[in-house]
């Protein structure tokens, strides 16, 4: 490591660190920035002396007049500052993990970097004092909040409204391209709508409801599979065979304003088509010259649409559906853009499985662990220990109940 990065003011390489893993130009957005940076804040002002109990004065030499730098890091720091966050009464078990996470996976860029010759956080007795590891696995523990929900729902029902009423409200004068241009905004804004209404409200798994590239059998939902009327949508389940899924109240207009907008030209068109520019240029090509059709002829035809998706509704070119990656894609965008507050370890927007664990701490909450496992459509043990906490916290209300009526009881009895 480069003496002068012994000397380097752990501070200075906060900015950096934070564009690295922030989004759009410049690294300068992202929740996961936003929350990192907050926790970079928090240990910096811990090593300088500010946090921590009147008798800590950080992490540098008492002799020395100066700021903190990589010299001072080392595996010690990290034990005692684990320890500083598993002492904050405040902080629940995965809170102090995760808060800790941010610091670590700073620490293992600065070894990437040359800022440090080892990745000290992860080194065992560096981690001692966090609190044990209940074995939930990061990441598959996010759950949407109603909070959440109700914000990233209300976001792109307000974008899909906007995007339809100005395309239905184009002056006579516009050009064609231009009136397709305003289609195809509003139907990428109500297939956005409509996927996260979906994800939202039914728990059907993403990889039942989109393609899967490993699994020809996953072919994404067509409107063949959807019976509005119903309320109910088939899909290849993770037990390996087709069933019927709910399609509760909330996800039905959001469905239906979609198909009437795409009106797809047969029913087995995928009901999330994919959007992906170069995919469906290679579609319209590859299709149109099995039709017969000469490249020049092609390529003319194509000049005639704003957009290949258009050309392919009007010629039944039937696209892929988007994959259960640009469902994560699309959710990290609208996540971004509806600038939803999200603290976990992993993921940094909305992941879809989230969507599915949201609806199902709604469900077992309101009718119990039996209504919810059907639902869900797992078995009632399975949903049992997933949420193990809502149990945990009924129970505990009726042992609050239980001792205030002993506790009354007992207090009246010697009145």
């Amino acid at each position: 490591m480069p003496d002068r990065a012994l000397f380097t003011p752990l501070d200075d390489s906060f900015e950096r660190y934070l564009q690295d893993k922030g989004k759009g130009r410049g690294g300068d957005g992202g929740n996961y920035r936003r929350n990192a940076a907050r926790e970079l804040e928090r240990f910096a002002e811990w090593t300088a002396g500010d946090r921590g109990d009147d008798d800590w004065t950080g992490i540098v030499p008492d002799d020395a007049d100066r700021e903190p730098t990589f010299e001072d890091l080392n595996e010690r720091v990290f034990r005692e500052y684990a320890r500083h966050l598993a002492g904050d009464r405040g902080l629940k078990q995965n809170t102090v993990q995760t808060y800790y996470r941010y610091i670590s996976a700073w620490c293992g860029w600065c070894v990437n970097e040359g800022y440090l010759e080892a990745h000290y956080a992860q080194r065992a007795s560096a981690m001692a004092p966090l609190p044990a590891d209940d074995g939930r696995k990061p990441g598959d523990q996010q759950a949407w909040t109603s909070e959440q929900r109700h914000a990233l729902t209300r976001y792109v029902d307000e974008q899909a409204r906007d995007a339809v009423e100005a395309y239905t409200t184009l002056p006579e004068e516009l050009t064609p391209l231009d009136k397709q241009r305003a289609r195809y905004a509003a139907l990428k804004a109500a297939r956005d709508r409509a996927l996260v209404f979906v994800l939202a409200y039914t728990a059907v798994r993403v990889g039942e409801l989109l393609r899967d590239p490993n699994d020809p059998r996953r072919r994404g939902v067509r409107w063949e599979d959807l019976s509005l009327e119903d309320g109910s949508m088939d899909v290849y389940r993770k037990k390996q065979q087709w069933d019927a899924a709910s399609l509760p109240d909330p996800v039905i207009s959001p469905l239906r304003s979609y198909r009437k907008l795409m009106d797809p030209p047969t029913e087995r068109w995928p009901v999330f088509p994919t959007f992906d520019q170069r995919t469906l240029a290679g579609l319209v090509q590859e299709e149109l010259a099995e039709r017969g059709e000469r490249p020049e002829a092609i390529g003319e035809r194509r000049e005639e649409y704003a957009r290949d998706l258009l050309l392919a509704l009007d010629e039944d070119l039937r696209p892929p559906s988007i994959t259960t990656d640009g469902a994560r894609s699309i959710l990290q965008r609208l996540s971004e853009a509806a600038e939803i507050n999200i603290e976990h370890p992993k993921h940094d927007y909305l992941a879809p499985h989230g969507g599915r664990r949201g609806m199902g701490e709604v469900l077992v909450r309101a009718f119990g662990y039996t209504v919810a496992a059907r639902y869900l459509d797992n078995s009632e043990e399975m949903v049992r220990e997933r949420y193990s906490h809502i149990e945990a916290g009924e129970l505990g209300d009726v042992a609050t109940e239980a001792l205030s009526e002993v506790d009354g009881s007992v207090h009246e009895s010697h009145e």
